[in-house]
């Protein structure tokens, strides 16, 4: 079991701090914990918060074939789409090559792919960007600029990143979010939450037009920083898309398992 050791904190990260998220959203959404399923679904029209993720240890190949069809029907009775999220190091190695495939029978399509990744990395040193200032997301205003900041880089409907954050009180209270400013534009944000003794990295976006000038590191080390500095925790864990993953190993994290996003086909 010690070899999975680092994919099941990230799974199991994935499943507590989505369980807030979802919850955060509707008090009645979807945050059961099936037989080998995690599911964390709001279901919103913001994709992300739409959420099931595998949760066997070591599955062989025939046990993933069974659970990637019971998450796909899970998904089919949901009236918004999102994303079966599996991280492949869960799965035992000689069922790893054949995941995609099975995938495909099951009815889902890989969308992207992305990096679970985890460190004893806190504190940081206050960080600093000679082009921006970092203000928390404290208001309505903010945290609607921090979903539109999301949905631009992305790829999303602006409506769909607002459907998944507006009026958060929980965003704007109990989640340490952050935007990076250049004066009165914001341009890039960050957000860390505590999650089983730990600061989980969520939502980290930069607007298509400021990317490539360490403003994504900047306004996470923001993040991390303050998060760090509220809780006293030293560990931190995040799912990194493809794009993002270069960034954050020089925070200090370090990569585990490889995560394989689904949807519906």
């Amino acid at each position: 079991m010690t070899r999975y050791a680092d994919s099941v904190e990230s799974m199991e990260q994935l499943a507590t701090v989505w369980r807030r998220m979802a919850l955060d959203r509707d008090a009645d959404a979807d945050v059961r914990d099936l037989p080998g399923i995690a599911v964390r679904w709001a279901d919103c029209r913001f994709a992300f918060w739409n959420c099931v993720t595998l949760t066997d240890v070591g599955a062989d190949a025939a046990l993933v074939e069974r659970r990637l069809a019971e998450a796909a029907d899970v998904m089919r009775a949901k009236k918004y789409p999102g994303f079966l999220w599996l991280f492949e190091d869960l799965v035992a190695p000689e069922a790893r090559p054949a995941l995609r495939a099975a995938a495909e029978r099951a009815g889902l399509a890989h969308a992207f792919g992305g990096t679970g990744m985890a460190g004893d990395l806190l504190p940081l040193p206050e960080p600093a960007h000679p082009d921006l200032t970092f203000v928390r997301v404290r208001t309505d205003e903010q945290l609607r600029a921090y979903a539109d900041l999301n949905s631009r880089a992305y790829g999303f409907p602006l409506e769909h990143g607002r459907d998944g954050l507006a009026g958060s009180t929980l965003w704007k209270e109990g989640v340490h979010a952050y935007l990076g400013m250049r004066g009165d534009t914001p341009v890039t944000c960050a957000a860390t939450v505590e999650a089983d003794g730990r600061l989980f990295v969520v939502l980290v976006a930069t607007h298509p037009g400021w990317e490539r000038r360490g403003y994504g590191e900047a306004v996470t080390r923001k993040a991390l920083y303050e998060g760090a500095r509220a809780t006293g925790l030293t560990r931190a864990t995040l799912h990194a898309t493809a794009a993002g993953a270069p960034v954050y190993p020089r925070i200090g994290f370090v990569p585990n398992s490889p995560i394989h996003f689904y949807g519906l086909a």
